[in-house]
């Protein structure tokens, strides 16, 4: 009875460490439950697995989901060429009006964003901030990331295409790939956890609509220690 208790348990154990760490797609129907948008007037559609935001008017939007807190994140993203996107991980909004932290006299509203921004645009220099780096977004609006040889990585991002991007947040260490390419590597205990955002940046009057499209966005939770390559 003993032996019988302790296979059940080592199977039962098993299978919950497995569905723990399952894949969960996040853009496999046509619609947008359990998202949430917030921010400006861009608007989102979803159509045969692809996710399109489309500029509007006001600031940056997010479409979001969550929180989650360790994970790893894929997805596929095309971003017209004008437009500077991003997908925000372990992001909150303000729950009052807040001094920005870089800068104690600009004031972010209620309900703006902020946190970790896995950046995605078109780049025309070798300078830290490609496609992959990590912005804090409305709070120290500075690069969060450096990288080795940034021209060189900066050249795996193809504008106007579709371009594969894996995010890992694990504890205070955060990474990311594009197209197979490792780019960020850095560690930043601000934020354990937070919702995911999709966003739509916002862009000056009289010019666009522009769009970003995201599909095969998937995600999988991982523990705190658990080896991810």
């Amino acid at each position: 009875m003993q032996r019988s208790l302790f296979a059940f348990t080592t199977v039962f154990f098993s299978v919950s460490l497995a569905m723990a760490g399952e894949w969960t797609s996040l853009s496999d129907r046509d619609s947008l439950e359990g998202w949430e948008k917030l921010g400006g007037g861009a608007t989102y559609v979803s159509k045969d697995g692809v996710i399109t935001g489309t500029t509007g008017e006001g600031k940056n939007t997010f479409l979001t989901c969550g929180p989650y807190s360790d994970f790893e994140l894929e997805f596929d993203v095309r971003c017209d060429p004008k437009l500077n996107s991003g997908v925000q991980i372990r992001s909150h909004q303000y729950t009052e009006e807040t001094p920005q932290e870089s800068k104690p006299d600009r004031m972010r509203e209620k309900g703006e964003v902020y946190g970790y921004q896995c950046e995605i645009r078109e780049t025309t220099n070798g300078e830290n901030g490609c496609s992959g780096n990590f912005w804090d977004e409305g709070r120290r609006t500075r690069w969060l990331d450096t990288t080795a040889n940034a021209e060189e990585k900066q050249a795996v991002y193809k504008p106007g295409e579709w371009n594969r991007f894996r995010i890992i947040a694990q504890g205070d260490r955060i990474r990311s790939f594009v197209n197979g390419t490792p780019i960020a590597d850095y560690r930043d205990d601000r934020d354990a956890s937070g919702f995911i955002g999709l966003q739509v940046h916002a862009i000056k009057k009289g010019t666009g609509p522009y769009s970003v499209a995201w599909k095969n966005i998937r995600i999988r939770e991982l523990d705190n220690d658990e080896k991810v390559d």
